[in-house]
């Protein structure tokens, strides 16, 4: 798996292909379309039944989560997600590669990455580039979908990889750790609105946007380009870490991207902005917009 496997945490398109190409797609490697947009713009298992990459299977976001909780997205219990991978031929011994079709390159790849991490499943990577750059390298493309054998997996929440509301709320005051929030800068800052909701940030918080990581055609910039980036936040990756966006799900492009730069343990806090703005006091919502206005 060597040169074209980055870290394990990212596969290039060549690598894939050419596992493609072998006829590898199977027990011991699966690849996952995690594609998920808003139903008004994309239909994701539309657009995945009319053309994929062979032999991968539709991870669907909406139906791998916590179903009763009021925000969207959050992790599932260890018995959903052990249920609903299996059914898509995941083992504990199979290396999955996830992908999405988002026109950036790549949008919700990482949080499937992250989600399978969190249940303890180690060898699973992001197709860097995502779909889009698969098409644009002319690999190959089918509308044809598989049907993968069922098999066991075992999931055990790693807690280390997770924050809690309780756990942020504790962090305000004892600042046990650093908090990166990848949303744009605008949403962090309180000056626009955040999908509907007034924005802000978690206090003592420091903002990277996630695509600050990607290069202008969607792939991961270098890690040494990504270190910098870190560097110039004075996020220092020796100490623990923690990412929150909006939803939980470009939070763990900050993971992705510390991951590929050695720090394996960058927690995700599940709820993020729309937990912490429903159930954190006013005064632990920092914008400038209220600073302003005040």
């Amino acid at each position: 798996m060597a040169p074209n496997v980055l870290g394990r945490a990212l596969v290039t398109a060549k690598w894939l292909s050419e596992a493609v190409r072998a006829g590898r797609v199977g027990t011991s490697l699966r690849v996952l379309d995690a594609s998920w947009y808003p139903p008004q713009k994309r239909n994701a298992w539309q657009e995945f039944k009319e053309r994929h990459i062979p032999g991968a299977s539709f991870f669907d976001i909406e139906e791998c989560r916590d179903q009763s909780s009021p925000y969207d997205f959050m992790l599932p219990s260890e018995s959903h997600f052990a249920d609903y991978v299996g059914r898509l031929g995941v083992s504990n011994d199979t290396h999955v590669v996830v992908y999405d079709g988002d026109e950036l390159g790549t949008f919700y790849a990482p949080r499937a990455w992250w989600m399978f991490r969190a249940f303890g499943h180690k060898e699973v990577s992001v197709l860097n580039g995502g779909f889009k750059n698969w098409v644009k390298e002319g690999h190959p493309v089918t509308a044809e979908v598989s049907q993968p054998a069922p098999a066991v997996f075992k999931a055990k929440l790693n807690t280390t990889l997770l924050k809690t509301f309780e756990e942020m709320m504790q962090n305000v005051g004892s600042l046990r750790f650093q908090v990166v929030d990848s949303r744009p800068e605008g949403r962090f800052r309180g000056t626009e609105l955040d999908q509907g909701l007034e924005s802000g940030h978690i206090p003592g918080a420091v903002n990277i946007p996630f695509h600050s990581f990607l290069t202008e055609t969607g792939h991961e910039k270098s890690i040494e380009e990504i270190q910098q980036i870190f560097h110039e936040k004075k996020v220092d990756l020796s100490k623990p870490l923690t990412a929150t966006c909006h939803k939980g799900v470009t939070a763990c492009h900050i993971a992705l991207a510390a991951y590929l730069c050695g720090k394996h343990d960058v927690a995700v806090y599940d709820g993020s902005w729309s937990e912490w703005f429903h159930r954190a006091p006013p005064h632990y919502k920092v914008s400038e917009l209220k600073r302003n206005k005040a």
